[in-house]
C-alpha cells in the first residue's frame, strides 16, 4: 500500500486506503473533530454541514443537535489553547492521522474514566499543560456521546490500540 505525507494547510495526505480506519462512535468523533477543525481554520461551512449531516444520520437530528454543539465547544477550545499545528487528514480520506486519533482516544478515555489517558491526550493536542479547559469541554462532549448511546470502546481509551495501527511515518510528528 503507498503512503504518501504530503503536509497541505494543516491536512495530511496518507495515499490510498489507510489501514487504521475505524466505524461506529470513534468513528463519529475522528471525523466530527477533521471536519469541524477544517471549518474553523477556513470559514468554510461546507465542513460543518457536512458534520452535521453524519452525526444527525447516525443518531438522528435531535441527539446529533446536542452532540454537534459539543463537538463544535470542544474543538473550538482545542484551537483555542494549542500552542502547535494540528493535523487532519484530507475532508473525504477513509483513515485518520494521529491528532485524529489522539482526538478519539481523548473522548474514549473520557466515557470510560481513564483520567490520565485523558490528560495525556489532552496534553498531546495542545502541546501545553494548559489543558484544563479542555478536559472540561472533552468530558461534556463524551457525556453527550454517551447520551446518545455512541460509546467509543475501552481499548481506544488509553490511545495506544490507535496510534499503534497507523504507520511510523504518520505516527511521527516532523
Amino acid at each position: 500500500m503507498r503512503r504518501t505525507n504530503v503536509h497541505l494547510g494543516g491536512h495530511v495526505d496518507h495515499g490510498r486506503s489507510p489501514s487504521f480506519e475505524l466505524r461506529g462512535p470513534e468513528r463519529l468523533v475522528g471525523l466530527g473533530f477533521r471536519l469541524w477543525l477544517s471549518g474553523l481554520r477556513t470559514g468554510d461551512i461546507a465542513y460543518w454541514e457536512r458534520a452535521w449531516c453524519t452525526y444527525s444520520n447516525s443518531m438522528g437530528a435531535a441527539a446529533a443537535k446536542g452532540a454537534v454543539s459539543d463537538l463544535a465547544c470542544w474543538v473550538r477550545v482545542i484551537k483555542e489553547h494549542t500552542q502547535r499545528d494540528l493535523e487532519t487528514a484530507a475532508a473525504g480520506c477513509d483513515g485518520f492521522c494521529r491528532d485524529e486519533c489522539v482526538a478519539i482516544s481523548m473522548i474514549a478515555a473520557c466515557q470510560h474514566q481513564a483520567c490520565p489517558a485523558m490528560r495525556a491526550c489532552a496534553f498531546a493536542l495542545l502541546g501545553c499543560s494548559l489543558i484544563d479547559e479542555v478536559v472540561n469541554v472533552a468530558e461534556s462532549f463524551a457525556e453527550t456521546m454517551r447520551g446518545a448511546d455512541q460509546v467509543l470502546s475501552p481499548r481506544h481509551a488509553h490511545g495506544s490500540p490507535l496510534i499503534s495501527t497507523m504507520p511510523a511515518a504518520t505516527a511521527m510528528r516532523h
